[in-house]
C-alpha cells in the first residue's frame, strides 16, 4: 500500500496512545545485533525526553519494530518522521553503510480504551514468542512494557 494510502483518515489527537509499526525494507534483518537494537531503543529514549511521546511498550523484532507511545506533542507524522530517520543515520554509521534501511510508510492504530491497550501490549510482547525466539512473555531482551503481563 503507498505512503499515501496509508495518511487517508489518520488523525493526530494529542494525549492518545498510538501503535505504530514499520518494518525494515526488503525485510532486511537488521535488528539481529543488541548495538543495533540499541540504536532503536536510544530514539525511543530520546523521543520521550522531548516530550513528543510517553512510551509504554515495544518490541524490537530483527525486521521490524512496534512500539506503543502517548503523543504528546508535535503530530503522529513527525513522530514517525523522526525516529525513521534517526535511527536510520545511526544504523547506517554503525554499518558503515548507506541506503534505506525502513519501508516507506508505517502502520499505526489509535487505541480508544484500557482494553484496547493491555490487548496490544500483550500482542507486543507476544510477538517474539509467536516468532519462535522466545518461549515465554518477558524472555526476549528487545521488549519491553510499563507493566507486567501475565500471560
Amino acid at each position: 500500500m503507498s505512503s499515501n494510502r496509508l495518511r487517508l483518515g489518520r488523525r493526530n489527537l494529542l494525549g492518545h496512545v498510538y501503535v505504530l509499526t514499520t518494518r525494515c525494507t526488503r525485510n532486511t534483518r537488521w535488528f539481529e545485533r543488541p548495538e543495533a537494537v540499541d540504536l532503536v531503543v536510544t530514539q525511543f529514549r530520546r523521543s520521550d525526553q522531548s516530550r513528543c511521546t510517553r512510551t509504554l511498550a515495544w518490541v524490537v523484532m530483527p525486521d521490524h519494530i512496534h512500539w506503543m507511545f502517548e503523543l504528546q506533542q508535535q503530530t503522529l507524522a513527525h513522530v514517525a518522521r523522526r525516529f525513521k530517520s534517526s535511527s536510520a543515520l545511526a544504523l547506517n554509521r554503525l554499518l558503515g553503510r548507506q541506503g534505506k534501511v525502513w519501508q516507506p510508510g508505517y502502520h499505526d492504530h489509535c487505541l480508544r480504551d484500557d482494553a484496547a491497550l493491555i490487548r496490544h501490549a500483550r500482542y507486543i510482547m507476544g510477538n517474539p514468542v509467536r516468532a519462535g525466539l522466545a518461549e515465554r512473555i518477558g524472555e526476549y531482551p528487545y521488549a519491553w512494557c510499563r507493566w507486567p503481563l501475565e500471560p
